[in-house]
């Protein structure tokens, strides 16, 4: 596959153009993939132990699948993350308005913004790249980047999981995208001219409060979008200013109502408990020169061949290429790689699926690298045998890239497991089944439970109130626990209910949570006060001495 041959097609039908349309069509093909087998676990034996594959698709959509089951979105005291997030469930709950609320829905929409991924990545490749010189004409940047995405196992696995990561890259994406649309505002224009114009403004005015109601971690992504309006206003300071101004205090104006309005007023406690969840990862935790080689060591989860021509292409850019800079879209990617790694070794708590968020501008990266360097600057300079070579040599690192990543890929297709989901609708039969117990669950993977199943749940692990206090309050009739019951949890549950087991299912490969246990949650009797006879005490004499009063004479 020459990435960079000057043989002309006859017609309008260059080579490139051919190419882009076979990149194209290969992409379509594992971009569909991406629905089979939807509803199956998280690949066991897979590079990646990330604890979201138990959790977090039904933590981060738990208010829409609580407004369309139980008509309340709230649980007091419980986890309830949609208050400071509140945009991914907004767009589950539309959905689920019109499919219900199942599992296979909320994956699906997922999947329907990682296609918005991908056009915004080849809108914005292809408005940055040059056209090839000579007749055969535009640059494969674009379909390259769309192929590598649709092809990367990583992405594979965590694209089709109902997360806050894909969310947060289309957002972004998005955002690069208006920015390097932005224009001055003209109000003495006539008014549709002026309204077009206007269109980007409002857009990053848009994106910017709902990247950061998405998921807070987007404030590291921002310099990537404003460097882009910087590249936009030419560099240059005071129109940056200009550009950036306006989307900037709307954005500010948005999320400020919103958190002024809405959550100050009623859900401040909840908003607040997100960020001290989390207070138990830090990097004063470990000596920094660990954390930063663990953060960069284990990007190699979004694949060695990828990773490895990401740091060639930074060493070639700066030392052969540097005319690569003046493509404002790779410093930008640069800033929102560097900003999101900053985020990984400044919270060090390393989980595979934060570096999805990484790997996409890295791949697209990649892409605008391997392109550039295949076609030479001035290329009608260079000796047919130089074009040759380094058209060998890009498409042997586009083989290199490709060629593991669809095996694997194909081969977690071949072999879906279903081990959560079987346990999940087992667990439904017999709760439903027991007419003496509350249907409401206990567990640290409720939320996804509820998702799988529409029994209502409550989580074990965090909420505003203590684990005893909600026990309490909301009376579950069944606990599900991996592998054991913790002594915290045990503390909370044993003083008012005695723990059955009734069930153990097997569920994934991590070997501290592979066994979902049920335990049937019976209410103790309550213990019956004794009441003793009180001790007669005399009643203190409130007269002096010598005036207390008569003893009256019994009568016979």
């Amino acid at each position: 596959m020459p990435m960079n041959s000057q043989v002309p097609t006859s017609g309008r039908f260059t080579v490139s153009r051919l190419l882009t349309w076979l990149l194209l069509a290969v992409s379509a093909v594992f971009f569909a993939l991406h629905f089979v087998h939807l509803t199956a676990d998280f690949p066991n034996n897979s590079p990646w132990v990330d604890w979201s594959k138990y959790t977090d698709e039904g933590w981060y959509g738990d208010a829409a699948v609580r407004h369309a089951l139980f008509g309340h979105w709230y649980f007091a005291g419980d986890f309830n993350p949609a208050v400071a997030l509140p945009v991914w469930p907004a767009l589950e709950l539309i959905l689920f308005k019109f499919t219900g609320v199942s599992l296979t829905a909320a994956r699906s929409l997922t999947l329907a913004v990682f296609a918005v991924t991908l056009i915004t990545f080849y809108r914005l490749i292809a408005r940055h790249t040059r056209p090839r010189t000579g007749h055969s004409g535009q640059s494969l940047a674009a379909p390259l980047c769309v192929l590598f995405l649709c092809i990367s196992p990583f992405l594979f696995v965590f694209e089709r999981m109902a997360i806050l990561e894909p969310l947060l890259i289309a957002v972004t994406a998005l955002g690069l995208l208006a920015a390097s649309h932005l224009h001055p505002i003209h109000f003495r224009r006539p008014l549709l001219p002026t309204l077009y114009s206007l269109l980007p403004t409002i857009a990053l005015a848009i994106v910017i409060p709902a990247a950061i109601l998405t998921k807070t971690t987007a404030v590291f992504l921002l310099p990537a979008i404003f460097y882009m309006v910087w590249a936009r206003a030419g560099y240059r300071l005071l129109p940056a200013l200009r550009l950036a101004l306006p989307p900037l205090v709307a954005g500010i104006a948005l999320w400020a109502a919103y958190f002024f309005l809405i959550v100050r007023p009623h859900y401040l406690a909840d908003y607040q408990y997100l960020f001290s969840a989390n207070a138990y990862t830090g990097i004063e935790l470990d000596p920094l020169a660990t954390v930063v080689l663990n953060t960069l060591s284990d990007g190699a989860w979004m694949g060695y061949s990828l990773y490895g021509a990401f740091f060639l292409a930074l060493i070639l850019t700066f030392f052969w290429r540097p005319r690569l800079l003046t493509n404002p879209l790779v410093p930008a990617l640069w800033l929102w790689i560097g900003g999101y790694f900053a985020f990984l070794a400044y919270h060090n708590n390393l989980q595979p699926r934060y570096y999805l968020v990484i790997a996409v501008p890295v791949t697209a990266f990649v892409a605008i690298a391997i392109d550039a360097f295949c076609q030479p600057p001035h290329a009608e300079t260079y000796s047919v045998s130089t074009r040759v070579v380094s058209a060998v040599l890009a498409t042997a690192a586009v083989l290199a890239i490709v060629i593991p990543d669809a095996l694997q890929q194909i081969d977690y297709l071949r072999n879906p497991t279903y081990g959560f989901e079987s346990a999940a609708q087992s667990i439904k039969r017999i709760v439903l089944a027991d007419n003496d117990h509350p249907h409401l669950i206990l567990s640290i993977s409720g939320s996804d439970l509820t998702l799988m199943t529409g029994l209502p749940s409550i989580c074990d692990d965090f909420g505003t109130d203590d684990l005893d206090v909600r026990v309490k309050k909301y009376r579950p009739g069944w606990y599900v626990a991996w592998n054991d019951v913790e002594d915290d949890k045990a503390d909370a549950i044993t003083p008012l209910y005695t723990m059955n087991r009734v069930a153990a299912y097997p569920a994934m490969d991590d070997p501290d949570r592979n066994l979902l246990i049920v335990y049937r949650l019976d209410p103790k009797e309550p213990t019956t006060p004794v009441h003793r006879p009180r001790p007669h005490t005399p009643k203190p004499l409130m007269t002096k001495h010598g005036q207390q009063p008569s003893v009256p004479q019994l009568k016979h």
